[in-house]
């Protein structure tokens, strides 16, 4: 998990917020503190100043309209006598001027301006218009402010008769004002920092459960749904921990149950018989089976990311737009030279309720058994119309030739008779084998078993074939003299030798031999019929137990063969859980193998 700096952890966030707010409310409080407390500092100083100015005021006013007398003081110097007793910390000086702008009276030390004309624009003002007028300015000497305050002087009928001029002492006050603010300055910091103390405890009040909440989040996202978060409190943020840890609960459950259906779905995919792929929307495989790997031949490393086209290898045939259109099912020939392999492919579009396609699943189905009998089907109706209209158009050649008036003709009637009666055995022996091969297809096909002592059984059999053969052939046995139990359908095993020796027989050259030889193999007995025959090409040996199947086929029927004496064998050694193959080699012979299952038997079985 990445450790978050504190400067930008939430944490630090809080705390600042929190400072800040304080700050501007502190700040916010102090200039508005300041302002008033200015304004009624400044207030309740020029009503101090207006106190004093009322009385002095009165008692200028008073001077300049009083009428003297010979011998008494004059004017300026009554009003040097009131100025002088007046005496106040707050206001440096005081000036008396007349109607045509003299000082006729100072409170300072400097007596100079006493006599000359004093043209200031306030004064000129109060003069003009009747009123006091106030200014605050900095003492170009000090540079302290002061406050300049002109009173007008006036009779009872309203009528200025002078001007009082006072330069006070304002700098006190705004001294005072710094003062506080200074006060305020500190008890703004003192704030801060028991807002600071007490926001780290309040942030961590908050920020713990909400760290644990990250820390769980982020053990949630590589899996681990075992933790829980700690609840502090009742309030809102307990009740997001309390939601949280259900939430990690449910996140749980449901991420077991995906995890089941997906082993469900991956074991589903690998045990398919079916091959299953599945593409982006782009066409490109992002999932396959190891049964489609199989069966295309190819390996997950090559196939993922690949174009479905090219996997399937129909891009030279199709798109991947053609597919995602393609209604029906396509069959992909896969097959070599050593082996047929032929597969349905399915579609289906992987597509959202807006109509989005996603991507496509194409499910592959091995149809080469299916294909394999389909063609051996079409091949036996093909062979069996073939086998039967043979006959068939022989019969009627000769029956026509016979209505047509041979029949009469005492040589020839007698040997298309004959032959008719040939053709009609050998579709009477072709329909049998049929019958015979049709019960074998049927699943309640039973066989009837007993123990019998092969190598006896075998003898007789070979006796048979020695007493009635018609060719100079000789049989060769090779079968152990010891009893050997097998539990077997007689009358079938007996056909299955019939059809065997029959071909060694028919297939063996003058003065040619059959050999014939039984041995116990673990848990089966082999017997093998050997014959010195013509023999039967490589390519051709696999194929010689099919239905109707021949090597030299117009030799077979010149014999009298059907072409299902071994399909018919192979069904039978099958029936008895057995196995039944050939060797062969061109000019050499043919030899037939099969197995049948033996388990010995103690003495006493035998009576």
């Amino acid at each position: 998990m990445k450790k978050v700096s504190f400067f930008k952890s939430i944490y630090s966030k809080f705390v600042l917020i929190y400072l800040l707010l304080i700050f501007v409310a502190m700040q916010i409080i102090g200039v508005y503190f300041a302002q008033r407390l200015e304004q009624q500092l400044l207030d309740s100083f020029e009503s101090s100043i207006q106190e004093r100015v009322t009385i002095l005021k009165y008692s200028l006013e008073k001077e300049i309209t009083e009428t003297r007398k010979v011998g008494d003081p004059t004017l300026m110097e009554d009003i040097e006598t009131t100025i002088g007793d007046y005496d106040s910390e707050d206001i440096s000086e005081i000036r008396v001027i007349d109607q045509d702008y003299k000082v006729i009276g100072s409170s300072a030390e400097n007596q100079e301006i006493v006599g000359n004309r004093f043209n200031d624009e306030m004064v000129m003002t109060t003069f003009n218009q009747g009123t006091v007028q106030k200014d605050i300015r900095i003492d170009a000497n000090k540079g302290e402010r002061i406050l300049i305050w002109s009173e007008p002087l006036m009779t009872e009928d309203d009528v200025v008769i002078g001007n009082l001029y006072l330069i006070t002492k304002i700098e006190n006050v705004y001294e005072e004002l710094e003062q506080i603010n200074t006060i305020m300055a500190r008890a703004t910091i003192i704030s801060l920092a028991v807002t600071a103390i007490l926001g780290v405890l309040l942030a961590q009040t908050i920020t713990r459960p909400i760290s644990d909440m990250r820390r769980q989040a982020m053990a949630m996202s590589r899996g681990n749904y075992s933790r829980k978060v700690k609840v502090y409190s009742d309030d809102e943020i307990g009740q997001l921990a309390v939601a949280f840890n259900n939430l990690t609960k449910k996140l749980q459950d449901a991420q077991a149950t995906t995890e089941g259906e997906k082993r469900k779905l991956s074991s589903v995919l690998t045990n398919m018989t079916d091959g299953v792929l599945t593409t982006d929307r782009r066409g490109r495989v992002i999932l396959i089976n190891d049964t489609a790997l199989s069966m295309l031949k190819v390996s997950r490393e090559t196939s993922l990311s690949k174009p479905i086209t090219e996997v399937l290898g129909i891009e030279d045939i199709y798109t991947f737009d053609q597919l995602l259109n393609e209604k029906e099912s396509l069959i992909l020939d896969h097959s070599t030279d050593k082996k047929l392999l032929y597969l349905r492919a399915n579609f289906s579009i992987i597509q959202r309720e807006t109509g989005f396609v996603n991507g496509l699943i194409v499910v592959l189905h091995d149809i080469t058994e299916q294909e394999k009998i389909d063609e051996e089907r079409r091949e036996f109706v093909a062979n069996v119309s073939h086998e039967l209209r043979t006959p068939l158009t022989t019969m009627r050649s000769y029956l026509e030739a016979l209505a047509e008036g041979a029949m009469h003709d005492e040589e020839l009637a007698p040997r298309f008779l004959n032959t008719a009666q040939t053709e009609t055995e050998r579709m009477i022996r072709l329909v049998n084998a049929l019958l015979q091969l049709s019960k074998f297809d049927s699943t309640d096909y039973q066989l009837s078993t007993t123990w019998v002592d092969f190598g006896r059984y075998f003898h007789r059999v070979i006796d048979r074939f020695e007493m009635t053969k018609s060719r100079n052939v000789t049989f060769k046995r090779l079968i152990p003299e010891e009893s050997i139990g097998v539990e077997i359908d007689e009358d079938k095993i007996t056909q299955v030798l019939d059809n065997i020796i029959s071909n060694a027989l028919k297939y063996s050259p003058e003065g040619g031999q059959v050999t014939f030889k039984l041995q116990v193999i673990g848990p089966n007995i082999e017997v093998s019929i050997r014959d010195e025959g013509m023999g039967i090409p490589k390519e051709n040996v696999s194929r010689i137990f099919e239905r109707f199947y021949r090597v030299d086929k117009a030799r077979s029927r010149k014999m009298g063969g059907t072409g299902l004496g071994l399909a018919i064998a192979k069904e039978m050694i099958e029936a008895h859980k057995g196995q039944i193959w050939a060797s062969s080699e061109e000019g050499k012979g043919t030899t037939i193998f099969f197995t049948l299952p033996y388990e010995p038997l103690q003495e006493d079985d035998w009576e």
